[in-house]
């Protein structure tokens, strides 16, 4: 008999059942943490999350908000199908970890780093070099993106806002930072950095692309409404 012939004699016999320790193995943990989902998403749930050796094995919805109020019913539980395979996103290989720049831009920032100590120079030199800026401007939406480390990514930043702002100004820098929804550490550190500097704060609506209109388009406001609770206590509701 084959290993693989037995591993199938094991799996169907009725007595040993020893498949069953793959499930029992998946779900153990050893400790319990709170936590939310802090990608695109505006609800911020809140999610037990269940962890065995520093590794997240699962998650699910907790179920202690405090009560509203009234008749009211409770909200619970909060959380969407998408956050309660959350923990697999994590531990995906194609998940992203790391800077990534288009690869030419990359080559021709290192030669131009080489010659010029200034990094607002060495930006200058490529983006006022018709050719170079060519280059790279023509490989947009063709892939070709490298993994870089943090402090470079950040130094290319850095010097391209210093070139635009000394060249143009300040309001030629645009920019939008995560829905505060979702975290306000990440929305105030990118919208004060564009206050700061003088540049222009967008909505995070055009980042996400997902602004519902009707709301804004009728009343005037931009998503400033009653939360859905409150539609429990109308009496006429227009979807």
């Amino acid at each position: 008999m084959t290993s693989k012939n037995k591993w199938f004699q094991i799996l169907k016999s009725p007595k040993r059942r020893q498949w069953e320790e793959l499930y029992r193995n998946r779900w153990q943990y050893d400790r319990v943490v709170r936590s939310t989902h802090g990608v695109n998403c505006t609800g911020s749930c809140s999610w037990n999350v269940y962890v065995k050796d520093g590794v997240v094995t699962g998650e699910i919805q907790a179920d202690d908000y405090p009560a509203i109020g009234g008749d009211i019913p409770h909200t619970e539980p909060r959380g969407c199908a998408r956050g309660a395979s959350f923990s697999w996103y994590l531990y995906n290989p194609m998940r992203i970890k790391y800077p990534y720049i288009r690869g030419i831009l990359l080559d021709l920032w290192r030669e131009a780093k080489s010659k010029h100590d200034d990094p607002v120079k060495a930006w200058e030199s490529i983006v006022e070099d018709k050719s170079n800026r060519e280059k790279y401007t023509s490989r947009r939406g063709k892939g070709g993106l490298r993994r870089a480390d943090f402090e470079e990514a950040s130094e290319i930043i850095a010097a391209s806002n210093l070139y635009t702002i000394k060249k143009y100004g300040p309001d030629r820098i645009i920019g939008f930072s995560p829905i505060p929804a979702m975290s306000q550490v990440s929305y105030a550190a990118g919208s004060r950095y564009l206050n700061l500097i003088g540049g222009v704060v967008m909505s995070f609506y055009d980042w996400y692309c997902d602004l519902p209109l009707a709301s804004p388009q009728v009343w005037g406001e931009q998503t400033d409404v009653c939360e859905s609770a409150d539609w429990y206590n109308s009496k006429y509701t227009v979807l």
